[in-house]
């Protein structure tokens, strides 16, 4: 792997650059605080904390080549071949390195010790953090023709490091096990989880080699190898190959640059393609910043001003023309941006957000000379970019004068809501709640069994457009869509505004069958795509009405899947009749209250986004006009399919 200027250690990584913070005693009690959480996202996050240590070795230098095991039990391995971690005596505490960087919070070579110039990872708090918060930990050294080990359970040491004896072998090695009294929802990895992290490392890191396997004897064996010597290029040809996106230009536009003092190193790869949606990834230090933060706006501002400066000049934009809005010139652009930093400053444990003010302007200089130049030796390319913008320029426009025509004068006017809700008498959105229901029969139903104090319904009927294919002015006017944006009164698109969301929960109730499936998704596909916080924020449910009614004499039962249906009937044993609802307008008012809308007794699902770029990904797959990433995510996942109805 090749060094940068910005990766070259000055000095030796040694137990003398191993620097001690605080100790480790709150991880176990509160390891929410250094993991976001004891869920499935918190245990992956377990090796993304170790291998995030190897890819520092790899920022460094010394390290190509890192392997990731899932072993039978769910034991991760993660071994590298960089300088292997300190073993020598720390200078104050007087115990092997090793054992420091291991058992104490905030020991680690990344605390201005010159170990590390650029790293990610949780400040060098991952080792020891994995280590408290797992069952037993067993690491290897090979480092200076020796073999160095040692063991840990519960974060506590059982043995002290000892010397295994003579290897030619150079790295660590970490195996651990999660402890399953802090991970009481699973310990068991998804190997898909871990296998998008780790692309998304080695496009990061160009030239480094990161192989992944699963060796559980309950799962299909799988070994996947990412090695891209193309870096951010190759991330964006893969993000459009695997959504099946045509691209306007042949070419990946790509450059970087780094700060005459080395304080920073900034990529940025970009293409525009067919789709109506942006898609910026942006990375400080590897991390992935989902909030952006300083190189996002500093890149997004340079690509605006750019973009309109080459229009004016070659007379795109005649002289009463409007700018291009930023969004214009978004419209269809997938974009990865990662910058390298001596000195991150990230807002937030999570660090979700880049807070350097330098990085600002040093990636909106950049972008400006690389684009403009580049846009200025490639008027094909150019031409067929500025054809793009402005047809969502002209989109916008159509969609703010549909907009005027169908905006409500106040949220609170009755006469301007749609015709076929019925609303519910409260006003305080924490309080209320509206059905969004499939058919006028079921709508019926569900009129006449609510409690109209609280509760709204919104019929729907046929089948929605599909957001995925079409602009913000195809969306404004349509007789599906919008009942649903009145009736909610937040607006849509840039024009969203939570404050004004007439109810707290927003919940779609739909058929179990394929039609039902399909509204679904239709519903969600136009939340996420125009209403996003409204998702991010959890105002959207999905209603779970039972798919049998079981009777036996005057009792009557309800399950809500196979195996409650099948574990209800030999409860009851015989004489008993069994009603498969196929339908919501199967049921009367009175059932349907009773097992999908009375809040003591219903079974709701709430919509979370745990991550936006996976949930982009698969809408872009699964609602966009392309046949074969449909049809490879379907054979991929079919086997994890639950409750088919066909």
């Amino acid at each position: 792997m090749e060094k940068t200027e910005i990766s070259e250690i000055e000095h030796a990584y040694g137990a003398n650059e191993i620097q001690v913070l605080e100790g480790l005693e709150a991880v176990r009690k509160r390891p929410g605080m250094y993991i976001g959480s004891t869920g499935p996202r918190g245990l992956h996050h377990l090796v993304y904390e170790i291998v995030d240590n190897s890819i520092d070795e790899a920022l460094a230098g010394f390290c190509d080549e890192i392997k990731v095991k899932i072993l039978p039990q769910n034991v991760i391995c993660v071994e590298d071949n960089g300088r292997g971690i300190p073993v020598g005596e720390h200078p104050k505490l007087k115990i092997p390195a090793l054992t420091v960087v291991f058992t104490v919070l905030h020991a680690g070579g990344k605390f201005g010790g010159g170990g590390y110039k650029v790293s990610g990872g949780l400040h060098g708090v991952g080792a020891s953090v994995v280590n408290a918060l797992s069952e037993w930990l067993e690491v290897r050294v090979f480092k200076d023709g020796k073999e160095y080990y040692q063991r840990f359970e519960g974060g506590v040491p059982t043995c002290e490091m000892q010397t295994l004896g003579q290897t030619q072998k150079r790295g660590t090695e970490i195996k651990f096990k999660a402890d399953r009294e802090v991970f009481v929802e699973t310990d068991k990895y998804d190997f898909s989880v871990l296998e998008t992290r780790l692309r998304e490392q080695a496009f990061l890191n160009a030239g480094l080699k990161i192989i992944l396997t699963d060796e559980r004897e309950d799962e299909e064996t799988r070994n996947e190898t990412f090695h891209y010597e193309g870096g951010l290029a190759s991330f964006v040809e893969y993000i459009h190959k695997k959504r099946g996106l045509d691209v306007i230009h042949p070419d990946v536009i790509s450059f970087s640059k780094t700060m005459p003092d080395n304080a920073a190193q900034v990529e940025v790869a970009m293409q525009y393609n067919g789709s109506y949606n942006e898609l910026i990834l942006s990375f400080a230090n590897n991390i992935h910043t989902t909030d952006g933060g300083t190189h996002e706006e500093g890149f997004k501002r340079a690509l605006t001003r750019v973009m309109n400066d080459y229009a004016r000049k070659y007379n795109i934009l005649k002289e009463n023309d409007k700018n291009l809005s930023g969004e214009d010139v978004r419209e269809g652009l997938t974009a990865v941006i990662s910058v390298k930093l001596k000195e991150a400053q990230f807002e937030g444990q999570t660090k979700a957000r880049l807070g350097n003010t330098k990085v600002r302007g040093f990636v909106d200089s950049l972008v400006s000379e690389k684009l403009e130049t580049y846009l200025e030796e490639n008027p094909s390319v150019a031409k067929a970019i500025f054809e793009k913008s402005l047809a969502a320029a002209r989109a916008r426009d159509a969609a703010r004068k549909a907009r005027d025509l169908v905006r409500r004068k106040s949220a609170l006017e009755s006469a301007s809501l749609p015709g076929k809700l019925a609303d519910c008498q409260l006003r305080n959105a924490e309080e209320t709640e509206i059905y969004i229901v499939e058919g006028d029969s079921a709508g019926g139903s569900a009129k006449g069994g609510r409690d109209r104090k609280f509760q709204a319904i919104l019929p729907l009927w046929g089948k929605m457009l599909n957001v995925e294919k079409a602009r913000l002015d195809k969306v404004y006017g349509n007789d599906k869509l919008m009942p649903v944006i009145t009736a909610l009164g937040c607006g849509i698109g840039t024009e969203f505004d939570l404050s004004k969301l007439r109810y707290g929960k927003v919940i779609i109730m739909a058929d179990a069958d394929v039609d039902g499936s399909h509204i679904r998704t239709l519903l969600l596909t136009f939340f996420f795509r125009f209403m996003k916080p409204l998702v991010e924020q959890g105002h959207v449910y999905i209603a779970q009405p039972p798919l049998y009614r079981i009777s036996k004499g005057k009792k009557h039962y309800y399950a809500y899947s196979d195996d409650e249906r099948d574990k209800l009937l030999a409860e009851l044993g015989g004489n008993t009749d069994v009603q498969r609802y196929k339908g919501l307008g199967e049921m009367d008012s009175e059932q349907l209250w009773e097992t999908t809308m009375n809040p003591e007794t219903r079974i709701m699902l709430r919509v979370e986004l745990s991550d936006a770029a996976a949930a982009d990904e698969i809408f872009t797959i699964l609602m966009g006009d392309k046949v074969e990433p449909r049809r490879d995510f379907i054979e991929k996942n079919a086997k994890y399919v639950q409750n088919l109805d066909v």
